[in-house]
């Protein structure tokens, strides 16, 4: 029986799209704005999706959640009081969530996990920040969010077994590239995908340097793909 595969975009600074061929979740969407996005000749409007799934409320992150959600008719999933506030802006269809559960969805199921930053918008508290597990048929992604590294990762990874990582390397605000190394050994997903780095100069960071042992490293060009 043959196994479908996954598709990840990378769309610059920590914006993702996983996409089964019917549908596509479009993480931390982030395109108005990302210098990355812009010098790749990324818009907006040139990304569809079936879900946006965000991982906190900095507006690094949160982006165009709300052009995009309205134009693609999208399912929003988020930390709690994240998705209060896109409420408040009109957005109906939502999926509200907060580390340790999770949401079953067309393609399989979104859980939450402990991420360690910090979470607000225009200077509002925007709840916990989190990390997602994505399970979309068989093939499981463990998105970091916005984070540094904690032990907890090894339990995470022992409970969902992910195939892919996904973590920010960019230090100063996030991981840097050694700390991240060690995450994505701890994690031992087969493939690690750094983002969150050379956005802006103050996480202009080497990814040169994130190089964990046993892991195949899959450093994405702004707007590239690889297949899982």
């Amino acid at each position: 029986m043959s196994v479908k595969r996954v598709k990840i975009t990378f769309h610059g600074h920590a914006a993702f799209s996983i996409a089964d061929g019917t549908h596509t979740v479009l993480i931390d969407p982030f395109i108005t704005g990302n210098p990355q996005a812009e010098a790749a000749g990324i818009t907006a409007d040139s990304i569809d999706c079936t879900h946006i799934a965000l991982t906190h409320g900095h507006e690094d992150h949160v982006g165009d959640t709300l052009a995009i959600a309205r134009r693609c008719d999208a399912t929003v999933l988020g930390p709690y009081e994240l998705c209060n506030m896109l409420g408040e802006q009109g957005l109906e269809k939502l999926e509200p969530a907060n580390p340790g559960g999770g949401v079953d969805l067309p393609f399989g199921r979104i859980t939450m996990t402990h991420a360690f930053h910090s979470s607000s918008y225009g200077g509002k508290y925007m709840g916990m920040p989190t990390g997602l597990v994505i399970r979309m048929g068989d093939t499981t992604i463990y998105n970091t969010g916005d984070t540094g590294i904690f032990g907890d990762m090894a339990l995470i990874s022992e409970i969902h077994r992910p195939d892919v990582l996904i973590l920010p390397i960019g230090d100063r605000f996030t991981m840097g590239p050694a700390d991240a190394s060690r995450a994505a050994e701890m994690v031992n997903a087969p493939i690690a995908i750094p983002c969150h780095f050379g956005t802006w100069p103050l996480i202009d960071a080497d990814p040169d340097r994130f190089t964990p042992n046993g892991v195949e490293v899959r450093r994405l060009e702004v707007g590239g793909s690889t297949e899982v």
